[in-house]
């Protein structure tokens, strides 16, 4: 890899750290609504699949480690709770999203494949552990996992599709 891989693999991981910590919580759920879905969607529309696994895994095994980059708290726990499913599959959703995004900068393309992709297997993976280790149906998982969070996520795939077409159209001038 070059430096300039590494380097933006860096930022992105720098980055997840960050945006897991800027959480909102609801009262209804254990799932709270996130920052990171905006950067781990960023990754994947300005990195190709094998290092947006790579980023992912990493920021995985950080907060795995301990430090708290899980929504302010840190450690296996976390990633062995109800919301652990979310986790999981990131490491499916978003180097899907970059497969499927790569070679083309549209908006419409990103934000779209983010709706399709991104946004329902992650819902599954959380969708599974709610289900498993709260022993709860489809539809309360449903309630507490996918419905309060659509709307916001639609717009936080927006956002990111934005910022990566200019970031991916600057790269692309050079």
């Amino acid at each position: 890899m070059q430096i300039r891989e590494l380097t933006k693999m860096a930022m992105c991981v720098a980055l997840c750290c960050v945006a897991g910590d800027i959480v909102f919580p609801l009262p209804f759920t254990p799932t709270m609504v996130t920052a990171l879905t905006i950067v781990l969607s960023l990754t994947a529309y300005i990195l190709p699949p094998r290092q947006t696994f790579t980023v992912i895994a990493l920021y995985l095994l950080l907060g795995a480690a301990g430090l708290p980059v899980f929504a302010g708290t840190g450690g296996i726990s976390r990633l062995v709770s109800p919301v652990g499913g979310f986790y999981f599959a990131w490491l499916i959703a978003f180097p899907l999203l970059s497969f499927f995004c790569r070679n083309q900068i549209n908006f419409k393309r990103y934000l779209a494949l983010n709706i399709l992709i991104a946004i329902p297997v992650t819902y599954a993976g959380g969708l599974i552990s709610m289900m498993a280790l709260m022993d709860i149906s489809l539809w309360q998982a449903a309630t507490m996992a996918i419905f309060p969070f659509i709307f916001g996520d639609v717009l936080k795939a927006a956002a990111a599709a934005f910022l990566a077409v200019r970031l991916n159209s600057a790269q692309a001038l050079r």
